[in-house]
């Protein structure tokens, strides 16, 4: 286990967090950029092993729980490299960097690695193009305790770091599995999940369908929607109500409504209980 302390620029290891802002660069390495308190918490929390973490007390937020992690890192064998600001200012993602960046390995698995309990609920897109949608859709599943979240025919990273922060580290807490459409659909249907399509063409309403037992919700491309890979192999297909002009809702929107519909008929057919009121702190304010 290293620790060590950068201070120029043009040192390798601060290179080579760079090229992994790039999707190639992952894919040769299979390791990926998580950065901020919040986002390496969850991360933390959620078993995720680091292989480096770079940090820069200059940056915290606090400096309260900040140095408790870079010794849970160190715990764990990751390197840790102390960074000058400007050394860490040329890795950060971020505009306003709170001083902590975590190097690990990819958290997406297959599908056979994927263990869903009878009557779950899943979220399943396809060729989903913009990582920030891709990131929220996560952060609804794990709010509304999905059981996975399968990424079919993917053309966006599912490691890129704007995933990661749109996400807010929800990204190690739901199971991630990627796939072809034809290898999910099948293997939905050989575990008897009811799948459901997501169009504004379709005849039902979303709150008229049963989504309670084994569902998979199934949304497509920002722009065209699903194939028809998915409107042919889905048992039912149902549409959100659009009362205005607009003909569509942007895909990370219709994931939540379709995803909390389901928890409303779950929490009132007593098959998942629904939690206690927990008072709102806001959005901005951080939880160290």
């Amino acid at each position: 286990m290293k620790r060590l302390e950068i201070t120029s620029a043009s040192n390798p290891k601060l290179k080579y967090v760079v090229k992994l802002r790039s999707c190639r660069a992952r894919e040769e390495s299979g390791e990926m950029i998580v950065e901020g308190f919040r986002e390496c918490r969850r991360a933390l929390d959620a078993g995720y092993r680091p292989r480096a973490l770079f940090h820069c007390p200059e940056f915290y937020l606090k400096n309260e729980n900040e140095p408790s992690m870079v010794a849970e890192c160190a715990a764990l064998g990751a390197e840790i490299y102390s960074c000058s600001a400007a050394c860490f200012g040329k890795i950060a993602y971020r505009e306003r960097p709170d001083g902590l960046l975590m190097v690990g390995p990819h958290v997406s698995v297959g599908l056979d690695a994927l263990d869903l309990p009878a009557g779950s609920l899943v979220i399943v897109t396809e060729a989903i193009e913009k990582p920030g949608n891709l990131g929220t859709i996560l952060r609804s599943a794990d709010a509304a305790g999905a059981a996975a979240v399968i990424v079919c025919d993917r053309t966006t990273d599912i490691h890129n770091p704007n995933v990661v922060r749109a996400s807010t580290g929800t990204v190690f807490t739901v199971p991630v599995a990627e796939a072809t459409s034809e290898e999910a659909i099948a293997y939905l249907k050989k575990r008897g999940f009811r799948i459901l399509a997501a169009t504004p063409h379709a005849e039902k309403l979303h709150f008229d369908v049963e989504l309670t037992g084994g569902v998979a919700l199934a949304l497509g491309a920002e722009q065209y929607g699903l194939t028809s890979k998915w409107m042919d192999g889905a048992d039912v297909r149902v549409r959100i109500p659009m009362l205005g002009v607009a003909d569509s809702l942007n895909v990370s929107a219709a994931a939540t409504i379709l995803v909390y519909e389901a928890v409303r008929q779950r929490i009132l057919g007593g098959v998942v209980k629904a939690p206690g009121f927990a008072p709102w702190h806001g959005e901005g304010k951080k939880d160290h």
